[in-house]
C-alpha cells in the first residue's frame, strides 16, 4: 500500500481576490515542495466530484442548493464580511475538496491505500451546518467522517485538528453525535472565538487544548500529550481524520503561535501511532489553513513525508 495525494486543478480556479489569505499559491506552494525526489512514492489521484447526498449527511440540502445556485458567471461574491468568497471556478472547487476527503477514505478504508493527504481547497473546517465561514464552503473533514460511517460502517470517527483557529464548524457539526469526536489545539482569544476547554460537547466527545499567544512547541506538545492524545486513544476510533493546517508555524501572519516544521513532524508521528494502536493505521489529512507560502510548503511536505514513512 501506499500514501494517496488527492488533488485537482480546479482548486486554482476558486478566486478569493488579488490580496486575499486563502489563494490558488497556496496549493502551489505545497505542488512545489512535494516535487522533490524524497517524494516519488505518492500516488497522486484526482479528486472527484462529491455528490449531493454525501454532502448532506452533514449540511442541509437547502444550504447545498443555497451555495449551488450562487455560483457567479463573472464576478466575486462576498458570503459574509468579505472573508469567504464565491467565483465561477468555486463550485467544482468545493465539490472537489469535498470529494477528495470522501475519495480519501474510500481508499484508506478499502485498504487500497495506507493513508492519504487531500491537497485541496477551500478548506473547510469553519463551515458550519448551514453557514460558510472562515474562508470555507463544506465541511470536508466532516463529509469524510460521515462518509466512513455510512459507506465503511466505522462505528467511531475522530477529527483532531492543529490549525491556529479552532474548527467551531466540525465542532457544531459534531456536538450531539457520540459517534463522532473532535480534538483541537488553537490559540485564543482569536478566530472565531470558540474552543474554550469547558465546551465538551454533549456526550463529552469534544475536546479543546486552547493555547495562548506567543506559545510555541513546548506549550503546543504539552497540549497533545497531556489533553488530546489521551482523549483520542480513549476514544479508540476506526479511522483518524486530521484537520492539517499549518497557520500555527511561527512565519504566519494570521496567528501568533510558533510551531516549527519540526512541530509538524513530531504531531503527525504521534497521530499515525494512535491510529496504529487503535486503528490499523487508518489517517485520512485534508488541507486546512497556512498562509506565509513558503513556510506552508515546507510544513505540508513534513507533514506528508511522515505519512510516507508510515507504510
Amino acid at each position: 500500500m501506499s500514501t494517496l495525494l488527492v488533488t485537482h486543478s480546479s482548486f486554482l480556479q476558486h478566486d478569493t481576490g488579488e490580496w486575499h489569505p486563502e489563494r490558488a499559491d497556496r496549493i502551489r506552494s505545497i505542488e512545489r515542495a512535494l516535487s522533490h525526489p524524497s517524494f516519488q512514492d505518492l500516488l497522486t489521484v484526482e479528486a472527484p466530484l462529491a455528490t449531493p447526498e454525501q454532502i448532506v449527511r452533514c449540511h442541509p440540502r437547502a444550504y447545498f442548493d443555497f451555495l449551488e445556485t450562487h455560483q457567479p458567471k463573472t464576478e466575486l461574491v462576498p458570503l459574509d464580511d468579505g472573508d469567504t468568497m464565491l467565483s465561477p471556478g468555486s463550485w467544482e472547487a468545493a465539490l472537489r475538496s469535498a470529494g477528495a476527503a470522501v475519495y480519501a477514505v474510500d481508499e484508506v478504508m478499502l485498504k487500497r491505500a495506507t493513508n492519504a493527504f487531500c491537497l485541496a481547497r477551500p478548506p473547510g473546517h469553519h463551515a458550519e451546518i448551514a453557514k460558510a465561514m472562515g474562508f470555507c464552503l463544506f465541511n470536508n473533514a466532516a463529509v469524510a467522517a460521515f462518509h466512513a460511517k455510512a459507506a465503511h460502517g466505522a462505528e467511531r470517527v475522530a477529527v483532531v485538528d492543529f490549525d491556529v483557529h479552532h474548527g467551531n464548524g466540525t465542532q457544531a457539526i459534531f456536538w450531539n453525535h457520540a459517534d463522532m469526536f473532535y480534538a483541537s489545539t488553537h490559540q485564543m482569544p482569536l478566530f472565531p472565538g470558540t474552543g474554550g476547554i469547558t465546551e465538551r460537547g454533549e456526550t463529552e466527545n469534544i475536546c479543546n487544548a486552547p493555547l495562548r499567544a506567543g506559545d510555541g512547541s513546548d506549550e503546543f506538545r504539552e497540549a497533545f500529550e497531556s489533553v488530546v492524545l489521551p482523549s483520542l486513544r480513549r476514544f479508540a476510533p476506526d479511522l483518524v481524520i486530521i484537520s492539517a493546517g499549518f497557520d500555527a508555524h511561527r512565519s504566519d501572519p494570521l496567528g501568533n503561535l510558533n510551531l516549527t516544521e519540526a512541530d509538524y513532524a513530531w504531531v503527525t508521528r504521534k497521530l499515525v501511532d494512535v491510529a496504529r494502536e487503535r486503528c490499523g493505521g487508518r489517517v485520512v489529512s485534508v488541507l486546512e489553513g497556512g498562509y506565509d507560502l513558503n513556510a506552508l510548503g515546507q510544513s505540508a511536505a513534513t507533514h506528508v513525508k511522515i505519512l510516507l514513512e508510515s507504510f
